[in-house]
C-alpha cells in the first residue's frame, strides 16, 4: 500500500508491528535515513538492537547471499519482542529476493524495512510494497517539515512551551538547514532548556542556532545599512584579514540590499516582506533587517542597488584601482546615503 505524506508522519512515529513490511525510498540519503532511525526506534525500542531483535544487511551482501534476508526475518531472538530485518540502499537489482521474502512472510516473523534511493513508478520495488495488503511504501521529498512534525519533533525533545516569535524562527530553521541539522539544533534547543521551566524564545533559538559562515560579512553589512561609516574601514581591514575577496563582499552586499529592497516593495509593509525573504531570515537579525527596510525606503534602496551593480561590474573589468579600496569607497558611499 502507499502511504500518503500526510499520515507517513504518524506512522513514522507509531508503526504497526503486524505489518509485513515498509519501503522508505527518496533522493535525499539523510531524509530517507532519518525516518528509517524513526521507524525502527519506534519498532523496536532502545534496547532491541543490543537484544539482537535488528538484523542489518546492504544490498550489495543480499546479492551475494539471496538467503540472507530470510533467513533474517525467520530467525528467532533470546528475548521478547518486535524484530526487524533491515535491508538497506537498496535497488531494484536485490528486487528478487527482497520480493521472495514478502511473499514467505508470516505472522509472528520479523518486520522488513527496506530503504532506498529514488525509484520510479515502473519499479519492481516499489509496485511490491504498493500493491501488498499488508506492506507499506513511502516516498520521502525534498519538503521541508510540516508544522505538525516540526511540533512532533518539539514534542519528543520535551519541547513543550514556546514562544510564538520562536516558533516562527523554528520553522524557519527547518527550512534553510538540512535534517541533520535542524534535527541536531532541536536536541541543543533541549539541552539547553532542560530543568527550566519558562517557554523557549526567540533569542534563545537564535542563540543556539547553527552559526552563520558569514557573520563578519553581516557584521560589516549592518554598519552600512544602518550609516555607521566610521566603523567600515576597520572591519573591512578584519575582512580582509580573514581572506574575504572584493567580488564576494559586492555579491553579499547585493544579496543583502536586495532582501531589503523587496521588503520595503511589500504591499503588506517591511515586516512581511522580510518574513517571505528566501533564504529565511530569523531571530533579532529578522527584526533587524525590517528597521533598516523602513529607514531605507524604496527610492534609496534602488539608488543602492544601483551603486551595487556599478561596483560589480567595475570590480570584474580589467580596471587596475586596488579591488578592496574600490569596494571599501562604496560601502562608505552607501552608509552616507543611508544618512539622506
Amino acid at each position: 500500500m502507499k502511504l500518503a505524506a500526510k499520515e507517513a508522519g504518524r506512522y513514522f512515529s507509531k508503526p504497526d508491528p503486524g505489518k509485513t513490511g515498509l519501503l522508505i525510498y527518496g533522493a535525499d540519503a539523510m531524509r530517507v535515513a532519518l525516518k528509517r532511525q524513526e521507524v525502527i526506534a519506534a519498532l523496536i525500542g532502545p534496547q532491541g538492537e543490543e537484544e539482537m531483535r535488528l538484523a542489518r544487511m546492504s544490498a550489495a551482501d543480499l546479492r551475494k547471499d539471496p538467503a540472507l534476508l530470510n533467513d533474517a526475518v525467520k530467525a528467532q531472538s533470546f528475548f521478547p519482542g518486535p524484530r526487524v530485518a533491515f535491508v538497506e540502499d537498496a535497488t531494484d537489482a536485490a528486487s528478487k529476493p527482497i520480493l521472495a521474502a514478502l511473499e514467505d512472510w508470516r505472522e509472528g516473523d520479523a518486520q522488513i524495512i527496506v530503504t532506498a534511493g529514488s525509484l520510479n513508478a515502473r519499479s519492481a520495488l516499489r509496485k511490491a510494497f504498493e500493491g501488498h495488503p499488508n506492506a507499506y511504501a513511502v516516498g520521502i521529498y525534498d519538503d521541508p517539515p510540516s508544522r505538525e512534525e516540526i511540533e512532533a519533533e518539539l514534542a519528543k525533545a520535551e519541547l513543550t512551551q514556546v514562544d510564538p516569535e520562536a516558533m516562527t524562527d523554528i520553522v524557519a530553521l527547518s527550512r534553510a538547514l538540512d535534517p541533520g541539522d535542524f534535527r541536531q539544533t532541536i536536541e541543543k534547543l533541549s539541552l539547553y532548556k532542560r530543568g527550566d521551566s519558562a517557554p523557549l524564545s526567540a533569542n534563545e533559538v537564535a542563540a543556539l542556532a547553527p552559526a552563520s559562515t558569514e557573520a563578519a560579512l553581516d557584521d560589516v553589512l549592518n554598519i552600512v545599512a544602518e550609516a555607521r561609516h566610521a566603523e567600515i574601514g576597520p572591519v573591512m581591514r578584519k575582512l580582509e584579514a580573514q581572506g574575504m575577496q572584493p567580488v564576494g563582499l559586492c555579491i553579499g552586499a547585493t544579496r543583502h540590499f536586495r532582501t531589503l529592497h523587496a521588503a520595503a516593495s511589500d504591499p503588506k509593509g517591511p515586516a512581511a516582506g522580510i518574513a517571505r525573504a528566501r533564504p529565511p531570515v530569523y531571530g533579532p537579525r529578522r527584526d533587524r533587517m525590517q528597521r533598516q527596510a523602513q529607514s531605507w525606503g524604496v527610492s534609496r534602496l534602488e539608488q543602492a542597488l544601483g551603486l551595487l551593480i556599478d561596483t560589480d561590474l567595475a570590480l570584474r573589468s580589467t580596471q587596475k584601482a586596488p579591488q578592496m579600496a574600490v569596494m571599501e569607497r562604496t560601502l562608505i558611499r552607501l552608509a552616507m546615503l543611508g544618512r539622506r
